[in-house]
């Protein structure tokens, strides 16, 4: 019993440990950003890159938003309600896995998005590691 419970507590846990990484497109020449950098095109204040987010409510968008600009969900919603609501900006595009934000971003060169670093292929770039 002893050995299932702690199977389970590790299998919980083990989002928790994943490491989220910002990707962009090979042809991209940056080669790495800073969270500061990255938090500017996921909150609507460059557009210098498009941005490909993950889907709403998951546990990997939650923390990418926390991680790099210490804000959550209702925040970060808030935000892009209020860049669309005025046309300063187009809210990124929603994408429903690791796999589809890597698809999305290896299609377009000025492409960004992030993903769970085991889903690293050469069809993306990494330029920032997430602990």
């Amino acid at each position: 019993m002893k050995k299932i419970l702690a199977a389970l507590l590790l299998a919980a846990a083990a989002p928790a440990f994943a490491e989220t990484v910002v990707i962009v497109n090979p042809a991209n020449p940056a080669t790495r950003m800073f969270s500061e950098q990255a938090a500017q095109f996921f909150l609507g204040k460059s557009a210098m890159f498009t941005p490909i987010d993950q889907a709403e409510g998951s546990h990997i968008r939650n923390d990418f938003y926390q991680k790099i600009a210490d804000k959550d969900a209702a925040q970060v919603k808030a935000i892009w309600s209020k860049l669309v609501f005025t046309g300063k900006a187009t809210a990124p595009k929603e994408m429903k896995s690791n796999a589809d934000v890597k698809k999305a971003v290896a299609a377009d060169p000025k492409a960004i998005g992030y993903i769970d670093k085991s889903a690293v292929d050469d069809t993306v770039k990494v330029i920032l590691t997430l602990p």
